[in-house]
């Protein structure tokens, strides 16, 4: 059986980060009876980011894996035995949440040698990032900018990152209740009903790409 890691690093369980995960591990699951999708909810987990212990930079006992315990111990481990990692999040202030920043810092910080700067990941595996935004796409560029250098660490030590975003998404269901006069609704619903339904099936699409990917490694 192959497993397939899905990290949610987005606050609500129903909405559009949520929606593009779940179309990725429905798209994983079509492909094999043999693909496994697990989902994680940061949100749910009680954690902290890189705690600079240098705990995995120790003499005679570096390691690839985080070696602070708290709940993201066993999500870290998992995803160094998994055979596909997607990671999703709603894009604040042009990045990633804050819990899925800090999953990154105690991810990628035990890869990196301070003896020749090389990267190495337990195991290498096809990466998806999902990013959900209300930017639109030009202005998406400075959400790139600010995660290119946490993206090419993942490239570096994974070896296959492949992007699924959608761009210029609802903030809330019903925008009469806010004060959001920047982001009218009519041009958001317009928008989202060109575009909503094909960023979904872009998701599903990647994630049988992924599944299919691992089945034939």
């Amino acid at each position: 059986m192959k497993k397939i890691i899905i990290i949610d690093g987005g606050p609500r369980k129903t909405f559009n980060t949520a929606s593009m995960l779940q179309k990725i591990a429905e798209g994983a699951t079509s492909v094999s009876d043999q693909i496994e999708v697990k989902t994680v909810r940061l949100y749910d987990l009680q954690y902290r980011g890189c705690m600079s212990c240098m705990a995995c930079k120790l003499k005679g006992r570096a390691s690839n894996i985080c070696k602070f315990r708290d709940a993201l111990t066993p999500v870290l481990d998992e995803v160094a035995q998994a055979d596909g990692l997607v990671l999703g999040s709603p894009i604040y202030f042009s990045e990633v949440t804050a819990q899925l920043r800090a999953l990154l810092e105690r991810l990628i910080f035990p890869w990196l040698s301070y003896n020749d700067y090389s990267l190495t990941a337990p195991k290498q595996m096809p990466v998806i990032l999902t990013y959900t935004m209300n930017a639109n796409q030009q202005q998406a560029q400075m959400v790139y900018q600010s995660m290119a250098i946490i993206e090419n660490c993942l490239e570096r030590a994974m070896g296959d990152v492949e992007h699924v975003d959608a761009h210029n998404t609802y903030q809330v269901l019903n925008y009469d209740r806010y004060e959001l006069a920047g982001f009218p609704e009519p041009m958001k619903r317009q928008y989202c009903d060109e575009h909503w339904e094909q960023d979904l099936q872009r998701a599903y699409d990647a994630g049988r790409r992924m599944a299919q990917k691992i089945i034939a490694s």
